[in-house]
């Protein structure tokens, strides 16, 4: 694709305020598909990582659910915001057809969910991370992908009675010990 013609054809697939407006359900399924091409390595990495783990321990129904929750609630939210930014003149105009696209708040989701796949005490670290990595662009200069991304971690969190009692929990500390043997 032309640089142009790929821009255009991201436009009409992202989850920006005009394209919601004229068709959420396409661009909520659309968007998903397509990543940013200057940072589709890393997503693809941890996509592969993070969802192949959640798949497996939570199973495909409940992954999914985690997934799409992630990604529709914290893109509702996150651009609802821009929106009241944009009303009060806190954003530009143009904010309304930015391009915003990808799978990265259903990772955001997962990365957050994958918290209680995790031992205690050593949950409590990953949890520090997690929030760390999702919080701190939020001090500095927030966007509205910053709060959806942060969105998506709570949303990932709060996804905690789709995962009680889904099998034993993964210990770093068991699985140093059984790499030394």
């Amino acid at each position: 694709m032309s640089p142009e013609f790929e821009q255009e054809f991201l436009r009409q697939r992202s989850t920006n305020i005009h394209e919601l407006s004229n068709n959420p359900v396409r661009v909520l399924v659309q968007s998903a598909m397509w990543i940013d091409g200057a940072h589709w390595l890393p997503y693809a990495v941890l996509y592969t990582v993070f969802h192949a783990q959640a798949e497996r321990w939570l199973g495909t129904l409940r992954w999914l659910t985690v997934c799409v929750a992630a990604h529709v609630l914290a893109t509702l939210i996150s651009e609802g915001a821009l929106l009241r930014a944009v009303n009060e003149g806190m954003a530009p105009h143009s904010a309304l057809n930015t391009l915003d696209i990808g799978v990265s708040y259903a990772l955001a989701g997962v990365v957050a969910v994958l918290t209680y796949r995790i031992a205690e005490p050593w949950r409590y670290l990953y949890l520090a991370v997690v929030l760390g990595v999702y919080c701190l662009p939020l001090t500095s200069t927030p966007t509205f992908t910053d709060l959806g991304h942060f969105v998506s971690v709570l949303i990932g969190l709060g996804c905690y009675p789709l995962v009680r009692g889904r099998g034993r929990q993964w210990n770093p500390k068991e699985t140093v010990a059984a790499l030394r043997r």
